[in-house]
């Protein structure tokens, strides 16, 4: 894989396949590099991932984003995003960040969830390190405990508390902008990447949350483009 190419793994769920394109669309519109999105969509691992789905997880891809570094062959450097973003920067600055001392980089949140409930009543769970896993920069060859049979039989605070490292010296840290919690910081219009941690403007209930015109703003530019082009 070529150093100057963004492999880029954004979690799918079928609750938020708007989310997906949204965010792969302003991935691309402020990127200055070229970027290689792969979805990661559960029926396309049928014989990779085999876990259960567990009553507390809130995503399709709360477990299998951890076969990122797998799915990577173990080799060169990969983005996890989850899907309810949105990129206001350009991604190169990120993919700029990689740090050969760190096995995996995220941005380190030290906070407690202000609300109860997620997206469609689910519960929100609270724990240390939550949200750290929501953006993850993997060096793939140094996450090779990451493997299928660990991703299907750990915990979910062992993968998601980064308890497969042997030193969590190894996680690196990015700065919180590239993973600004919506409603949980202030408006900041310096964020760069924003995360609609508690359910997207594509629910009803989340419309007048922070950043959510912007949002619907590039689902609009999307859509316009995609529209011309059938025209055309």
């Amino acid at each position: 894989m070529a150093a100057d190419i963004a492999r880029v793994f954004i979690g799918f769920d079928s609750k938020e396949v708007v989310a997906y394109h949204v965010l792969a669309q302003s991935i691309i519109e402020h990127a200055s590099m070229p970027v290689m999105f792969s979805p990661i969509v559960l029926p396309h691992l049928d014989a990779t991932f085999t876990r259960e789905r567990n009553a507390l997880q809130s995503t399709e891809f709360s477990f299998s984003r951890f076969l990122v570094p797998y799915l990577s062959g173990y080799e060169g450097w990969s983005l996890f995003m989850d899907c309810d973003m949105l990129m206001r920067a350009d991604i190169a600055e990120l993919w700029a960040l990689r740090d050969e001392n760190a096995a995996v980089m995220c941005c380190q949140h030290d906070y407690q969830p202000k609300v109860e409930t997620k997206f469609l009543g689910q519960v929100q769970t609270k724990y240390e390190k939550k949200n750290w896993s929501s953006v993850m920069l993997f060096n793939n060859a140094r996450c090779r405990a990451l493997t299928p049979d660990f991703v299907n039989t750990a915990t979910g605070l062992q993968l998601h508390q980064f308890k497969w490292l042997e030193d969590e010296a190894e996680i690196g840290s990015l700065p919180l902008s590239w993973n600004w919690l919506v409603n949980e910081y202030d408006r900041d219009p310096a964020a760069k990447n924003v995360h609609f941690t508690d359910g997207g403007p594509y629910f009803d209930e989340y419309r007048g949350d922070d950043y959510a015109d912007e949002w619907f703003a590039m689902r609009e530019r999307m859509l316009h483009v995609t529209q011309r082009a059938a025209k055309d």
